[in-house]
């Protein structure tokens, strides 16, 4: 179980997310640089205790119009041996020292907790209370998942990020999230599951949609 510590961070997660933001492909923001407000996000427990992960969703409003980005976040007492072009910065935590903080969808620990999530043998957690369950986190899930080991590295395009298998089975996660009015629905053709979840949209109002997609390979 991870403990969420009540402490300061320096740099904040938001201020690393505005340095490193505009360096992604699926950046919407403005020129000057992005403005993210946290909306929302949960948590996964490293079973080894290890790797703090945090899937924050954020607002900015930078652009020529608002846009709300999923974040995966590894955090590290040590480098990520291979992760170079991973690494979002470092950050001075006032119990732990100094951490290493990584986009997850880079992070072989980030990624087999992800899958585990839609197997159930994990449990979304609460982003800011410790031992705590998220329940607007839902998860859909049929078909066997593979081993996160049978995965390639994650690559990023305008929209989000995807890591695939040799035998077809895709892991796209949205990157930039579009709010469901009538509820999240995965696409049919092929889809094993996926996890959805709810923010706070930048007009004020309550929004959900979907996080991540498992694509069934072919048989």
């Amino acid at each position: 179980m991870a403990v969420i510590h009540q402490t300061v961070l320096k740099p904040t997660k938001l201020e690393l997310l505005t340095a490193w933001l505009p360096s992604r492909p699926w950046y919407r923001g403005g020129v000057d640089g992005p403005e993210p407000v946290n909306a929302g996000g949960f948590r996964l427990d490293d079973p080894e205790g290890e790797v703090g992960m945090e899937f924050i969703v954020v607002n900015d409003a930078s652009g020529a119009e608002p846009a709300t980005y999923l974040v995966p976040l590894t955090y590290r007492g040590a480098p990520l041996e291979g992760a170079e072009h991973a690494l979002v910065g470092t950050m001075e935590h006032g119990v732990l020292g100094r951490r290493w903080v990584y986009d997850g969808c880079h992070d072989p620990v980030l990624v087999a907790q992800l899958l585990a999530l839609f197997e159930g043998r994990a449990t979304a957690q609460d982003q800011n209370v410790s031992d705590a369950p998220d329940r607007e986190i839902t998860v859909s899930h049929t078909g066997a998942v593979p081993p996160a080991a049978d995965f390639a590295a994650g690559v990023d395009d305008q929209a989000g990020t995807e890591l695939a298998t040799a035998q077809g089975t895709v892991l796209r996660l949205h990157r930039v999230l579009r709010p469901a009015p009538d509820g999240p629905q995965v696409p049919e053709q092929g889809a094993a599951g996926h996890v959805s979840g709810a923010w706070q949209s930048p007009d004020g109002s309550r929004a959900r949609g979907v996080f991540a997609v498992l694509q069934a390979g072919q048989r």
